[in-house]
């Protein structure tokens, strides 16, 4: 046996107690997956020792025994296959989900344990100066993790902005212009991904007749949108590479699916992180993560599921997705849907359950 023998695609979600020694089956052929049952034996194939580190300390163990990252789930299990796990669309549960049409009355479609969409459009703008902006996610709507702001400057230069010591990972929707992070100039770019440091402040600056608008997702929540009569001097040199847009030549593979991580390690974040992805005309199988997410639709249009609901998305929704709470996003845009996300706190997109 050279070969681990994949026991399942999907990761094993196991609660674990502090303090206890468990042992990973690397072989595959256990009978008590993910845990060593002996099977190994006359094998080149050797159980993984893993001590609990926290009590209630939730792990999701590989089962298909591919991953680089031993004993855990690296989301290599998602291009075993051609495609990536898809879901039947006139199954009897799929029939019976109950579909929410979001109107003027009703703008914000709640799904399941406090999973919801809505879109910038459908909330009212506060002003500070010359720049708009609104509350999409926060603590008072079901985060734990994570705030998101929509921000508009118009022609011009926006007041200086401070989240205290919270990290931010902005996504530009659209416009063109210019940020200035703690003293340091960078220019945008439509879908480009910025991030600004706990601590750091930043000024947006349009040089377009279009408003610039910008997704910004603050983690942890903080205290909210503050302004600073004067730009600090404490941009943190030791990350320089604070705006990063799309290029092919990063993308990761998911099955037939593709993404690129924008805000990561790459940038100077250890637990905050951003991506951009293309998924094609598909609905993904019901799955569910161990972080918190964001995502927002930057082009196409498909269907939101949860357990017992549903809604359509289109350009410009943003969904928030609390930490276990089983999904799916349809895609039923012919040409395909791209999408950015934030997950906090984590570092892979692909480990899913």
């Amino acid at each position: 046996m050279d070969k681990a023998h994949i026991a399942r695609y999907k990761p094993y979600y196991c609660e674990l107690e502090e303090g206890k020694a468990y042992f990973w089956c690397s072989c595959g052929r256990s009978s008590k997956q993910p845990f060593c049952d002996g099977s190994h034996k006359g094998s080149n194939f050797l159980p993984i020792k893993y001590i609990a580190k926290d009590a209630d300390e939730e792990v999701l163990f590989c089962g298909c025994k591919q991953t680089g990252d031993q004993p855990f789930c690296d989301g290599t299990h998602n291009n075993l296959l051609d495609t990536y796990a898809l879901e039947e669309l006139d199954n009897e549960s799929a029939k019976l989900t109950n579909m929410i049409t979001r109107n003027a009355t009703n703008p914000i479609a709640t799904l399941n344990n406090k999973c919801y969409v809505s879109n910038p459009a459908d909330h009212e703008l506060s002003t500070t100066g010359s720049l708009a902006w609104c509350v999409l996610i926060s603590e008072q709507m079901g985060a734990q993790y994570q705030s998101q702001y929509y921000l508009q400057q118009a022609v011009g230069t926006s007041p200086i902005v401070s989240f205290g010591d919270s990290e931010i990972a902005m996504l530009v929707r659209a416009g063109k212009g210019e940020i200035v992070i703690s003293g340091q100039a960078f220019q945008l770019s439509k879908h480009a991904g910025i991030y600004v440091k706990a601590g750091e402040a930043f000024c947006l600056i349009t040089t377009s007749d279009k408003p610039l608008e910008i997704y910004a997702t603050i983690c942890p929540e903080g205290n909210g949108l503050r302004t600073l009569s004067a730009m600090p001097d404490n941009f943190d040199l030791t990350a320089v590479n604070r705006v990063v847009s799309i290029d092919e030549a990063n993308a990761q593979s998911m099955g037939d699916r593709f993404f690129q991580i924008l805000v990561g390690k790459e940038v100077g974040s250890k637990v905050l992180t951003e991506f951009i992805g293309d998924i094609p005309q598909s609905k993904a199988a019901m799955h569910r993560h161990l972080y918190e997410e964001t995502l927002v639709i930057l082009e196409g249009e498909g269907v939101m599921w949860t357990e017992d609901w549903k809604t359509k998305v289109v350009s410009g929704d943003i969904m928030f997705l609390p930490r276990k709470q089983i999904h799916s996003l349809e895609c039923t845009s012919e040409k395909g849907m791209r999408l950015a996300g934030v997950i906090y706190p984590g570092d892979n997109p692909s480990i899913n359950y």
